[in-house]
Parts: C-alpha cells; sequence; structure tokens
C-alpha cells in the first residue's frame, strides 16, 4: 500500500511538472487579435473596395479592373513592412513587391483605358470565380495566427494574398481572350510560386510559434 501511494504521489508531481512546463512555454505566444493587426485592417478595406467594383461580364476587362485592386493591397502591406520590418531579407521582399507591383498596376490601368469591355458568359463565369477566390482569400487569412510582429504576420497573410491573386490569373488564362492580359496573367502566376515559396521558407526558419 505505501509503495502505490508513493507512485501515486509521483505520477501526480510528474503530471503538475509537465503542465506547468507547457504554461510556461505557451506564455510568449500570445496571438493578437485580428481587428487590431494592421496588415488584416489593410486587407479588410482593400476587400471593401473590390467587393464595391461594378464588373463588366468581360473576362479580360474584370481581371485587369480586380488585379489592380489587389496588386494595390499588396502595395499597402509592403510599404507597412517598410516602415516597421527589421529583417533585411522580409523588407528586401516587401521593396521587390512594391517595385513589380507597380509597375504591373500601370501596365494594367493602360490596358483598362484603352480596351472596351463585351459581356460574355465565360466573362461572367470569371467575374463568379473570381470573388470566390477573394472571399477564399479572406477566410484563410481570417484563420492565421497574427503576432502583432510585422515581418511574421506581413509573411503569413502575404502567403494566402498570393495565391489568390495566383488563382485569379489562372482563371484568366481559362477565361480571358487578350494576349496582353494572357501573358499578365503568366507572368504574376510566376512571381508569386516564387515569392510563396521564399516566404515560407523564412518563415519555416523564423517563426516564434
Amino acid at each position: 500500500m505505501k509503495n502505490t501511494l508513493v507512485g501515486q504521489m509521483a505520477l501526480v508531481a510528474s503530471l503538475a511538472w509537465t503542465i506547468a512546463a507547457c504554461t510556461d512555454s505557451n506564455d510568449g505566444l500570445k496571438p493578437q487579435a485580428h481587428d487590431a493587426n494592421v496588415y488584416q485592417q489593410i486587407m479588410h478595406t482593400n476587400m471593401a473596395q473590390m467587393n464595391a467594383m461594378k464588373m463588366t461580364g468581360d473576362a479580360d476587362h474584370d481581371f485587369a479592373m480586380m488585379m489592380s485592386m489587389h496588386h494595390q493591397g499588396a502595395i499597402d502591406m509592403a510599404n507597412q513592412e517598410l516602415k516597421n520590418g527589421t529583417d533585411q531579407t522580409i523588407k528586401a521582399m516587401a521593396q521587390t513587391i512594391t517595385t513589380s507591383q507597380t509597375k504591373e498596376k500601370a501596365q494594367l490601368a493602360q490596358f483598362l483605358i484603352g480596351h472596351q469591355a463585351t459581356a460574355s458568359t465565360a466573362g461572367q463565369s470569371f467575374d463568379m470565380m473570381a470573388m470566390q477566390v477573394m472571399e477564399k482569400m479572406m477566410k484563410a487569412q481570417d484563420t492565421r495566427f497574427l503576432t502583432g510582429t510585422s515581418d511574421v504576420d506581413f509573411s503569413s497573410l502575404m502567403i494566402d494574398h498570393h495565391q489568390s491573386a495566383l488563382e485569379m490569373a489562372q482563371l484568366e488564362l481559362t477565361y480571358g481572350k487578350v494576349d496582353s492580359m494572357r501573358q499578365m496573367a503568366q507572368m504574376i502566376i510566376d512571381e508569386q510560386k516564387t515569392e510563396i515559396s521564399q516566404f515560407q521558407d523564412w518563415l519555416i526558419k523564423n517563426k516564434p510559434y
């Protein structure tokens, strides 16, 4: 009986130590409220602007409009990282995003000026599926663990943002007809795939959780 009691006491002590250790190890993992996160605020504003767009039913035209606005969200997030980030690798990626997507926005704007939108069944399918892509992105971002650390949160949320751009560009390849926009879509796919991989590699090495 005595040995049994001693064994039970040892087990209780062991469990207590394990619980305490787990509690201590989680003390630093306090997520930031999503509404308080500056990158989430940027994305919610950007999504509201995209939802307010009047679609034309022309896949190429609407791709250019949506991607231009989508790029603006990425630029705003990248500028925030350049302002508050501390990791030089991620800040360099933010600068690359700002430079490349500002240039692409100008090309998209030039296309829109000279393009007359013509509605079609294919274009309407593009519009419906593109908005589904945007909603998927917001759901993904709303489930992210946000730390309040600029480099980590920017990288995490930019993965979701890039994935939605990639999927929208794939829709343009499916439904679009204008060569310049299809070429732009393919370029975006190639860029976003590379950068998603770079962000993932950095997070694997540097995330605090």
